[in-house]
C-alpha cells in the first residue's frame, strides 16, 4: 500500500532523525520524500555509486557492508525501523562508501539530496539533528574498528551482547539482532567460531542461550572478557 501524504507525514514525525522539530517542518519533507520498497536480497545501493540521497527505514532491516578485493564481506551496520542511512553522501557531495542490501523485505523513505539540501539551508536545525546521528553513529563505528583489531573474538561478543542489552536499557533478556551468520560476518569470524564462543559463554555461567535469546548471567564476566581481563 502507497502512503498518503497524511501517513508519510505521520511516519517522518516518529523518526528520532526528526524528532523535535515543528509540524510544518516534517510537511516540508513530506513534500520531497519518496517511498521505495525493497524485497529481501535486493541490492539498494552499490558501492561507488552515486549518491544521489538518503533513506530511513519504515519496516525492515538493511545490511551495509563492504567486500575486499578477493570478495570477503565485512558488514558494517545494520539498520533498523527509524534508522538512516546513506546520508553521509549528502553532505559530502559524493558516492556511497559501501553496499546496501535488504535483509528481509523493506520500506523506506527515500529524500532526494538536492531537495533535502535546500531545506537544511531553509531550517539548520535539520543539519543539528543529522550531526547528532553521524556523532552517535561514528562513536559505534569508532567501537567495531576497536573490537576488529584490539580484541578476540569472545571479546567483540561480549561486547556486542552488552550494546545489545544497552540499546534495551540495561535489559539483561534479549533477542540477538540478527542470525548467526550475519552476526559472524559483522564481528570478523566464522559461523562455526561464533557457535563455539556462545557454547563456552553458556558452560562458563556468563550468559543463557535459547535459539534467538540471550539472557545475561554475569555481566561483569563479560564486561572483563571485553577488557582482556578474562579469557574463555
Amino acid at each position: 500500500m502507497i502512503l498518503s501524504c497524511v501517513g508519510i507525514i505521520e511516519n517522518i514525525a516518529a523518526i528520532p532523525l526528526f524528532e523535535g522539530l515543528p509540524p510544518d517542518n516534517h510537511k516540508d519533507l513530506a513534500l520531497i520524500a519518496i517511498e521505495k520498497r525493497y524485497v529481501r536480497g535486493e541490492t539498494i545501493f552499490s558501492e561507488g555509486q552515486a549518491g544521489s540521497g538518503f533513506y530511513v527505514i519504515i519496516g525492515g532491516r538493511v545490511k551495509i557492508f563492504k567486500l575486499s578485493s578477493e570478495g570477503k564481506e565485512q558488514i558494517l551496520h545494520i539498520f533498523g525501523p527509524g534508522e538512516p542511512f546513506g546520508e553521509v553522501p549528502v553532505f559530502e557531495g559524493r558516492r556511497f562508501p559501501a553496499h546496501a542490501v535488504a535483509l528481509e523485505d523493506s520500506r523506506f523513505l527515500f529524500f532526494p539530496r538536492s531537495s533535502f539540501v535546500e531545506l537544511i539551508k531553509k531550517n539548520p536545525s535539520l543539519s543539528l539533528n543529522m550531526l547528532a546521528v553521524l556523532s552517535r553513529r561514528l562513536r559505534r563505528f569508532t567501537a567495531l574498528v576497536d573490537d576488529l583489531s584490539l580484541k578476540e573474538v569472545p571479546g567483540r561478543l561480549a561486547a556486542h551482547v552488552l550494546y545489545l542489552s544497552d540499546k534495551k536499557d540495561g535489559a539483561n533478556e534479549f533477542p540477538l539482532d540478527l542470525p548467526k551468520g550475519q552476526l559472524a560476518g559483522l564481528l570478523g569470524t566464522i559461523p562455526e567460531t561464533l557457535s563455539r564462543i556462545l557454547t563456552k559463554m553458556v558452560k562458563q555461567e556468563l550468559i543463557e542461550s535459547e535459539g534467538p535469546r540471550i539472557r545475561i548471567l554475569d555481566r561483569k564476566g563479560l564486561e572483563d572478557l571485553v577488557e582482556g581481563i578474562r579469557r574463555l
